[in-house]
């Protein structure tokens, strides 16, 4: 499967990226979202940064709860949506994570939903990583939720056809040099055209996560394996849920 090393720059701001993902479940995102404010006690009024944040729908619930919000994302697309609902609270800006952002300036810093491990290279994980630690204030804290490797590898559907909106999306999906790869072809029947897009992510595992933290100063303090907070098991859990205190 060939992989573009930029794919996220044409993927994300495609109007099918929307339409394939669309059917999110915005119940448990905000039951997650919960449950982590209930463990972190952030201050009211608290700074936060939504890393990656997409159109900003975490972004905006967080602000509804009081805190000053700010949402970052390398989509010009996501972005101008979010920008339509931003507030004396909550703000968005085009940036790419890999480059410094606000250092030392957010009480915690959210990365939702396997935001991470996009880069073709171990340093520019790296780079992002450590833009993620460095926007955070000393002592302050980064919530980071991924995909469990070792899970997903064992539950991997090769092959899936979805339709949506007269839209097929015949997605291809394989474990390949530690990267899970998807290609997905399109077909839309409204405008006849055929398209490929291709997704890239690093398949990484815990021990990864534990060496690239400790590299960039960051002690983690709870790993969960799902969005209900239940202990995390390589073999078992769905997601792995890193918290972190930057040292």
């Amino acid at each position: 499967m060939e992989i573009d090393k930029n794919w996220f720059q044409d993927w994300f701001n495609s109007p099918y990226y929307q339409l394939l993902y669309n059917n999110r479940d915005e119940k448990e995102a905000a039951a997650f979202i919960d449950k982590l404010l209930s463990y972190l006690h952030p201050a009211p009024k608290a700074k936060m940064l939504d890393v990656a944040c997409g159109r900003g729908r975490h972004a905006v619930y967080l602000a509804g709860k009081g805190y000053e919000v700010t949402g970052i994302d390398l989509s010009i697309e996501s972005i101008n949506a979010a920008r339509k609902l931003e507030n004396d609270h909550l703000s968005f800006f085009q940036h790419d994570m890999r480059l410094p952002f606000r250092v030392n300036y957010f009480d915690v810093v959210f990365n939702f939903f396997t935001s991470f491990g996009y880069f073709d290279t171990q340093r520019e994980n790296d780079n992002a990583l450590r833009t993620l630690k460095n926007a955070l204030k000393p002592g302050g804290k980064l919530v980071l939720d991924y995909l469990n490797s070792v899970y997903v590898a064992e539950h991997l559907v090769a092959n899936e056809i979805k339709e949506k909106d007269e839209v097929v999306f015949d997605i291809h999906r394989a474990l390949e040099n530690k990267h899970f790869q998807k290609q997905i072809k399109i077909l839309d029947k409204r405008q006849m055209r055929r398209l490929v897009y291709t997704e890239s992510v690093n398949a990484f595992t815990k021990a990864d996560f534990e060496a690239m933290f400790k590299k960039q100063g960051l002690q983690i303090t709870e790993i969960f394996g799902d969005y209900h907070f239940n202990s995390f098991d390589e073999q078992r859990s769905p997601r792995l849920i890193i918290i972190a205190t930057k040292l």
